[in-house]
């Protein structure tokens, strides 16, 4: 069997998807992976999958480059005759799902890992091409041999309520899992707590919320250090200046602990772990990652932040946009060792009952079985 993962970023596929594929390759199946060039091709192929070039633009909107790179994933798909084809971000499974029905592949899947700006922004030109771009799913999710994949119940609703794709065909599986083994718990570190918020440097991800909220800590004498893990992501509108994130370091209000290889070792420096999104996600893989590693964690009420975080018994939710919450729920867990461990130790066992790797992809692996027959 051959399968062709695709994404808008080899980074994404070799953080998201490699454990889905070496899943796959230990049943005898050929994964190759598609996506735009980066440094993290030259990984994947390390791994022992094949990587193939698409260029895509992330930000890319004019008529004649997008119907370009169409075209080019079309190629793509007729020349390696993939049995399936499994899609993530918006527009790999758009355009993903129209070049599979070009190419007549067997099995098309596309993982909607979460709605985010173009679904929920307010601004007259982002409601326009929301109108254009439901117009399109439901275009491309019309073929029979086409599921789609989301990880929380939100997402899968609205994409039936708007027409975009049948009942029958919206599959949830939470999250893309997580590998409990190399994500483990490791003893609450002594010292003064630290707070950490690992993610792609993003406004939407509530950064400068968390900023705020470390500034009234501070001003309550509350003893904390709050760490940024993460990168700012030019290709994203939301994406958050290197130049703000050093002055913020240099301001000490927070540490700017930059881009790290090494999560395991970051989480076990953390007390707490705090994602306050301000929009829908997936199941955010920094959640998972850190509850394995029993860490207790404070979120958002945004849908997929909230299907995994059950108030009071694995972290606190607040609501988004909301310093003063967040700054109170730090301080909850940040002055009580023993709810921070008890957390953490529930965070763990959900980890473990519904979303590891091998939950996760033997899921997946059920859904292919649906589209294509396999030996």
């Amino acid at each position: 069997m051959k399968i062709i993962l695709s994404s808008n970023t080899e980074w994404y596929l070799y953080n998201f998807r490699r454990a889905l594929g070496q899943f796959l390759m230990q049943r005898g199946w050929e994964v190759v992976m598609v996506s735009p060039p980066g440094p993290y091709a030259e990984k994947l192929r390390g791994m022992g999958f094949r990587w193939l070039q698409w260029d895509l633009g992330r930000k890319t909107l004019t008529p004649w480059t997008e119907l370009s790179a169409l075209r080019q994933l079309t190629r793509i798909y007729r020349r390696e005759h993939p049995h399936i084809v499994h899609h993530h971000t918006i527009k790999p499974a758009l355009y993903g799902s129209l070049a599979a029905r070009a190419a007549r592949v067997p099995g098309i899947v596309s993982s909607i890992t979460g709605r985010g700006y173009l679904f929920l922004g307010n601004h007259p030109g982002v409601r326009a091409l929301r109108w254009a771009v439901r117009w399109l799913y439901r275009y491309a999710f019309a073929a029979e041999n086409c599921v789609a994949i989301f990880e929380n119940p939100n997402d899968r609703d609205y994409f039936i309520q708007k027409r975009m794709i049948p009942a029958a065909r919206a599959v949830l599986i939470p999250g893309v899992g997580v590998d409990a083994e190399k994500f483990a718990p490791t003893p609450q570190p002594d010292g003064v707590p630290i707070v950490i918020h690992a993610s792609r440097m993003l406004w939407d991800k509530g950064v400068g919320v968390l900023v705020d909220a470390a500034r009234l800590l501070h001003q309550r004498g509350v003893r904390v250090r709050v760490a940024l893990v993460g990168r700012p992501d030019p290709g994203n509108p939301a994406s958050i200046p290197a130049e703000t994130l050093r002055a913020w370091h240099e301001e000490g209000v927070i540490e700017y602990w930059e881009f790290r290889d090494d999560m395991p070792a970051v989480y076990a420096q953390a007390a707490i772990v705090t994602l306050p999104s301000m929009y829908a996600e997936g199941i955010p893989t920094v959640l998972l990652e850190a509850a394995a590693c029993a860490r207790p964690i404070v979120t958002t009420t945004m849908p997929g932040c909230r299907d995994f975080i059950t108030e009071g018994y694995n972290g606190l939710l607040v609501p988004p946009n909301d310093p003063a919450a967040l700054a109170d729920a730090l301080e909850k867990l940040i002055r009580s060792p023993e709810l921070r461990a008890r957390m953490g130790a529930a965070g763990r066992q959900r980890v473990l009952e519904k979303y590891t790797n091998n939950l996760v992809n033997t899921a997946t692996l059920a859904v292919y079985r649906q589209l294509v027959e396999i030996e």
